[in-house]
């Protein structure tokens, strides 16, 4: 077959043709090329003049052998011809504005040429009687055109020149423009038309004048007459009808049918190749709605539009920057997707992500259109694993569901999506991970033992919120029970993983405790024997009950068996600590110290725990745990280890030093990336232990643990941890300053003491007790390192060997501090230790001024804080020292003030009897001026005969020594009582 080339319009729009005349660039082209002389209308009529001569023999061509030619050749003619079509419209467009007052003439005489042609062969396929004439319609171009003669352009005459902006369209069906396009070439008989009705028939009937009407039609007629007691009539000759019989004109039947479907099938061609142009909107928005209409009045109309590529077309304009073009996009492909062909062109394009992506719009037609395609793609099998996979699919549609008081409409349609898609087991999977675990859960409970088992692997995979877990184990603890006590290995393997993640989230404990699960879990730990069972049941066993123990349920009442043993009970404890210590497995050995530490929350408890560990003798194997390259095995192990230490603290320091590699390792071992849990617990523990022993103080400062915490200090308080360890911070640094506090402890050994004075401890412990890094604990701890320094500062502190003790001395001399007289430097005593003191020396509170930062401590609202303050301040009073001179240096500092306003607001019994004590040497000490201040203070009586009434013998004893100094009891050598 003759084939037909079209260049571009770039390209001086020139074309080859076959069969017909060859016809060379027009005039047109070439006077664009010799200089944009305009072209005259002579040449410009002669060039589409002659490609309409084309058109019309290649619409001759395929009417004449349709039939026999193959469906290649058929779209190669509809190629072609939709490139002389292109063609014509290029020089349509580029009609100078002095001639465009002929253009409306051109495009109609182009329009009555292709109209002629397609009517001859009509003709020559359907021969019409005499009487026939052409439908009215098929005038409307040359009446339009007389009409805008004068005027505006006719609205086809704008289609065809890509300017035609829509205002004929008729938006509630389709286009005006398009059928009339489709009625020019593929006119309708006179014949066709219903002389009541004015419309083409669907069912015409012949009466016996020998006219057709519409059958629905003339029988209304006829009813009509006969009602009116009138003659019955034809309505057009209004000759008698005899007989009112009705005779079906089958040829004619078949003859509108066959012309039905020759004009629907140009109307598709036209709209696909105006949105092939896409010139403009309105052509655009044309060609769908046309299409809409036909994709929805017959099947084979749809066949034809994925035949011709109209379906695959209409993917690309879900990107159109139009939202309404977009939309109509959507509402047409739905329907063209409703058979499994149009799947499956669709399924080869974007078109899938495109419409996931408008599903988000803010829009609710273009959220509705997208969502409702969706569905509709949803139903085949060929989209089930696309929308999966598709990123973004299933989590925009279980956000729909959820919002269904903001759009109803989505939602619902969201809903039936996802039912479609549960069809494939890894869309049940996404929807969980999605927060939709209905499908997971229905198909875990009634499903049956293959897809249980894909369903308990899912819910393992998956990391459910904590709310989630909730309601997982409301509805499937039954059910996983029941798979762990008697499903196949497999799917016991899974419901364990399934289990331990639920029990994880404490509010779950008592769900799945009332659910019987911790006696199978028991058995499962210790009882179950099953040849070739995984070993990952028995952790898997363990971690659920530790994580049940966690929670804060009544453990006394949690039985394990049904001989009443509970889970505190000698026989269960026993049981844990000796499979502790056989175990080698480490995941195993994890969660069965949890268990032990969980056990460990109550005193009562904690001694059975600790009974049975001596019992068995496990505590080295625990203490060597803290060498495991796991690092949760070490941190729980250094956990138990420091509730252990309060009972057994010096085994677990004598197991440390013995250990290679420790106790040094628990300080040294430091990620400087990040700061783990793992070494602020082992900090805490070297804390924890008792912190006279000094094997282990020495055996820390020997392997040169003292710089490394000093330096860790300064890093934490600087600020210079990383964000991701900066929740350990606080712990840790209380960890690092308990350390330093050991130390403090073993001072009589050389060794330490030479450190402490080297390392000036006493101006650590006392800038730490404003830098606390937000720890009170950190505040704590460092006045009970300077209470500890300071016990040793009248030991250390010596009177100047080659000085005269001076009579007037002032706490405010610093280290080495003096007055010059003569040349001389004559060192001042301090007021407390009558000896040359500094904090590098003596570790003396006064000259460190620690004592001023330890009165401020006594604010503190913690009572554990202010009574370490107060002890540490005890030391400048105690026996061995000036208390006198001390007393008038604290009182100066404002220290009776201070020690009266802790009385004031404390009352816990600690700090109840050292202020008192503190109250008490102040007025022994103190002189009457003291004595007068203290008796001011109202609060005071009050507290005092409070302590004498109620207080132990300690504290009832300091009451009364007050209270006699205040006179408010008669000092009798034997009887004293109240005033």
């Amino acid at each position: 077959m003759s084939s037909v080339a079209t260049e571009d319009p770039e390209h001086n729009n020139s074309m080859e043709v076959g069969s017909p005349p060859h016809v060379t660039s027009p005039p047109n082209a070439e006077s664009k090329q010799a200089g944009n002389t305009p072209p005259s209308r002579s040449d410009f009529l002669l060039s589409l003049s002659t490609k309409v001569d084309i058109a019309t023999e290649l619409v001759a061509k395929f009417s004449n052998g349709a039939q026999a030619v193959p469906d290649d050749e058929v779209k190669n003619l509809i190629k072609q011809l939709e490139g002389v079509i292109r063609s014509m419209a290029d020089d349509l467009r580029d009609i100078p504005l002095s001639m465009e007052s002929l253009s409306g003439e051109m495009i109609h005489v182009g329009l009555q040429i292709n109209g002629q042609c397609d009517t001859d062969q009509n003709k020559l396929q359907n021969p019409p009687t005499p009487s026939i004439e052409m439908r009215e319609g098929t005038s409307s171009v040359s009446a339009s055109h007389r009409e805008n003669k004068s005027g505006d352009m006719p609205p086809m005459a704008n289609y065809l020149l890509g300017k035609y902006d829509g205002t004929q369209r008729n938006d509630c069906q389709s286009s005006n423009i398009l059928p009339l396009l489709a009625d020019t070439l593929q006119p309708a008989f006179q014949s066709f038309f219903c002389p009541l009705t004015k419309k083409i028939m669907d069912d015409p009937v012949t009466i016996d004048t020998g006219l057709t009407y519409e059958r629905e039609a003339i029988a209304e007629w006829f009813e009509r007459s006969k009602n009116g007691s009138e003659n019955i009539v034809c309505p057009v000759t209004r000759m008698d009808v005899k007989e009112a019989a009705l005779s079906s004109n089958v040829a004619l039947r078949n003859t509108i049918k066959e012309w039905k479907e020759r004009n629907e099938a140009t109307r598709i061609r036209i709209a696909g190749s105006a949105l092939s142009l896409a010139t403009s909107e309105a052509m655009v928005l044309d060609a769908i709605k046309e299409l809409q209409f036909l994709s929805q009045s017959r099947r084979f109309n749809k066949e034809q539009m994925h035949t011709i590529g109209i379906t695959r077309l209409l993917t690309q304009f879900l990107q159109h920057e139009s939202m309404t073009v977009r939309c109509e996009a959507l509402l047409l492909l739905r329907v063209l997707a409703e058979d499994e062909d149009g799947k499956v062109i669709i399924a080869r394009t974007r078109a899938l992500t495109r419409t996931i992506k408008m599903m988000s719009s803010y829009s609710s037609p273009e959220r509705h259109a997208a969502v409702s395609f969706l569905l509709e793609l949803s139903k085949s099998e060929l989209f089930l694993e696309k929308i999966g996979r598709t990123p973004g699919g299933i989590l925009i549609l279980v956000t729909m569901k959820y919002n269904a008081d903001a759009d109803p409409f989505a939602a619902e349609r969201a809903e039936e999506a996802l039912k479609n898609l549960e069809k494939l087991p890894k869309n049940i999977k996404c929807m969980a991970e999605n927060g939709f675990v209905e499908p997971l859960l229905d198909h875990l409970i009634d499903g049956t033992e293959e897809v249980q088992t894909e369903m308990v692997s899912y819910l393992g995979e998956i990391v459910l919120e904590h709310d989630m877990k909730t309601y997982v184990a409301e509805r499937a603890s039954d059910a996983l029970i029941r798979m762990v006590n008697g499903g196949s290995t497999v799917i016991r393997k899974e419901a364990f993983r399934a289990l331990v993640q639920i029990s994880s989230h404490p509010p779950n404990s008592k769900m799945l405790l009332d659910a019987g699960v911790v006696p199978i879990m028991i058995e499962e730990i210790f009882a179950r024997r099953i040849q070739n069972e995984p070993l990952e049941s028995k952790e898997e066993a363990a971690a659920i009950l530790a994580n049940i123990l966690e929670s804060d349920l009544d453990m006394d009442k949690i039985q394990v068996n049904k001989h009443g043993h509970t889970i505190t009970s000698h026989y269960s404890i026993y049981n844990i600590v000796h499979l502790l210590k056989h175990s080698t497995q480490q995941e195993l050995n994890v969660n069965l110290v949890k268990i032990l530490l969980s056990l460990t929350k109550l005193p009562k408890h904690l001694a059975t725990v600790v009974s049975v560990i001596k019992e068995i003798e496990v505590h080295q194997g625990i203490i060597e745990f803290l060498n495991s390259p796991m690092d949760e095995l070490a941190t729980v192990a250094a956990k138990l280890l420091i509730v252990l230490a309060s009972h057994m603290g010096h085994t677990i320091a004598a197991g440390l030093c013995k250990l290679q590699g420790q106790p040094e390792g628990l300080v040294k071992n430091y990620d400087a990336d990040r700061m783990t849990e793992k070494q602020a617990v082992s900090a805490n523990l070297i804390a924890k232990i008792p912190h006279q022993n000094a094997p282990l103080n020495l055996a820390l400062l020997h392997q040169g643990t003292v710089p490394i915490i000093l330096g860790r200090i300064q890093e934490i308080l600087r600020g210079e941890v990383r964000a991701t360890g900066s929740r350990y911070a606080g712990y840790y640094l209380e960890g690092l300053v308990g350390v330093l506090v050991r130390f403090t402890t073993s001072l009589f050994d050389q060794e330490i003491l030479h450190m402490a004075l080297s390392r000036n401890l006493t101006s650590v412990f006392t800038d730490l007790l404003v830098r606390t890094g937000g720890s009170s604990e950190v505040q704590r701890l460092a006045a009970v390192g300077l209470q500890n320094l300071s016990s040793q500062s009248a030991r250390l502190s010596r009177p100047p060997a080659d000085v005269k003790k001076s009579t007037k001395m002032s706490f405010f001399a610093k280290s080495g501090s003096g007055s010059q007289r003569d040349g001389r430097m004559t060192l001042l005593c301090c007021p407390t230790h009558r000896g040359v003191c500094s904090s590098a020396t003596t570790f003396c509170l006064l000259e460190s001024r620690a004592a001023e930062r330890l009165l401020g401590c006594l604010e503190s609202e913690n009572p554990e804080v202010v009574e370490a303050a107060l002890s540490a301040i005890i030391t400048l009073l105690d026996d061995g020292v000036d208390a006198e001179g001390s007393v008038r240096a604290l009182s100066e500092l404002g220290a009776v003030r201070s020690v009266l306003g802790v009385l004031k607001v404390h009352r816990e019994e600690g700090v109840l009897q050292r202020a008192l004590w503190l109250v008490d040497r102040f007025l022994e000490k103190g002189g009457d001026k003291l004595a007068r201040e203290v008796s001011h203070d109202k609060v005071l009586t009050t507290v005092l005969v409070s302590a004498f009434h109620r207080g132990d013998s300690n504290t009832k004893k300091m009451a009364e020594n007050i209270l006699r100094h205040l006179h408010r009891i008669l000092n009798f050598s034997t009887n004293s009582f109240v005033l």
